[in-house]
């Protein structure tokens, strides 16, 4: 199996295809040998949320995803079944919902394979579907919803749980006039309706993701509905997690009933997933791109920042939609501005070892 470096000398010794980049013909090289190993469909949702830097409005699940799964999806056989390769921070779940309502329309058998994390709003996603496939290095992470607050030093998400339960401490404390003006600076960011809408977010996740788990990976037993909302329940559950952001591993989400496979019991499948998710970072790191949603049979479906394009780093030329930061079109295919050159074979630290 190629690891992270080893990719990266391939990306080196490659040559352009026509409009398609070094990046390209790679990802696509590995996501057809999974192809041609599991003979089921393969699309990749892979975004720059590991490498740092990246605007977290970009690298997030949002309304604009549901035209990237049109676009790869189209042409793709039902019977064949769907395995999506995914890495993400989480995002909206109205927006996820979408995305399962699409992608459920479509498929009778879907399979979300974790290279390395998918959290939040992405772990929602992950109980839509039949079964999960992880490895020792992936991830899922807590539902419980994060709102995002305007404070004095700019946008901040924090979690609906802690909303609500600093609301209450601040009831108590409050009855003390000499603690009032101490609260008085944080119930200023309270508008008149957050508390409701941290209480029905709350409901909306562990509703979506009890209702997924029921009508897919649970369907067929007679105790469906009661394991689908306990495993809701717990996922949901702030107090028991103390973090949204906590990595859930893989004995940890099988202990929640969720149905997982072993990444390393099929080998070429693993080395694929890998190889797949070792050259989608690659992308993600070296050149604008911020999102990739790609099939098995180079449809892609790429975003990228043109504020990181203009400041270096290359355009993939494929696929390309640029966000609408800077009134400064594109380049060309194969019209690349000038970027730096692939970066050394050093893994970053985030990278899950194998």
């Amino acid at each position: 199996m190629p690891t992270w470096g080893e990719i990266l000398e391939e990306l080196q010794t490659t040559q352009p295809e026509g409009r398609a980049s070094p990046f390209d013909i790679v990802r696509r090289k590995y996501l057809n040998q999974l192809r041609a190993h599991t003979g089921r469909n393969v699309v990749l949702y892979a975004t720059k949320w590991t490498q740092g830097g990246g605007d977290p409005g970009l690298t997030s699940i949002n309304a604009g995803d549901i035209q990237g799964f049109m676009e790869v999806m189209h042409g793709l056989n039902p019977a064949e079944g769907l395995d999506i390769i995914l890495h993400s921070p989480g995002g909206s779940p109205e927006a996820t919902e979408s995305i399962v309502q699409y992608i459920r329309s479509k498929f009778n058998d879907v399979r979300v394979i974790v290279p390395h994390a998918a959290m939040s709003a992405a772990t929602m996603l992950t109980c839509a579907a039949n079964r999960v496939v992880m490895g020792k290095h992936s991830f899922l992470g807590p539902i419980d919803p994060q709102m995002i607050l305007q404070t004095e030093t700019g946008l901040r998400a924090v979690a609906a749980h802690a909303i609500i339960e600093q609301f209450k401490l601040a009831q108590q404390e409050c009855r003390d006039p000499k603690l009032l003006p101490s609260w008085l600076p944080i119930l200023r960011m309270y508008g008149p309706a957050l508390l409701v809408q941290c209480q029905l977010a709350t409901k909306l996740s562990k509703s979506l993701v009890s209702q997924w788990l029921a009508q897919y990976m649970f369907a067929g037993l007679p105790d469906a509905a009661q394991r689908a909302e306990k495993t809701a329940h717990t996922l949901a559950d702030h107090e028991h997690h103390l973090s949204h952001g906590r990595f859930l591993g893989r004995d940890q989400v099988k202990a929640l009933d969720i149905v997982v496979a072993d990444l390393e019991d099929d080998q070429p499948m693993q080395d694929a997933v890998l190889s797949v998710f070792h050259a989608a970072t690659h992308s993600l790191t070296a050149t604008a791109t911020v999102k990739i949603i790609e099939n098995h049979l180079g449809k892609a479906f790429i975003n990228a920042d043109l504020n990181a394009a203009v400041a270096g780093l290359r355009f993939a030329p494929i696929g390309i939609r640029p966000t609408p930061t800077l009134p400064v079109p594109p380049p060309g295919p194969g019209q690349s501005p000038p970027g730096p050159s692939l970066p050394a074979p050093t893994p970053p630290p985030d990278e899950p070892k194998q």
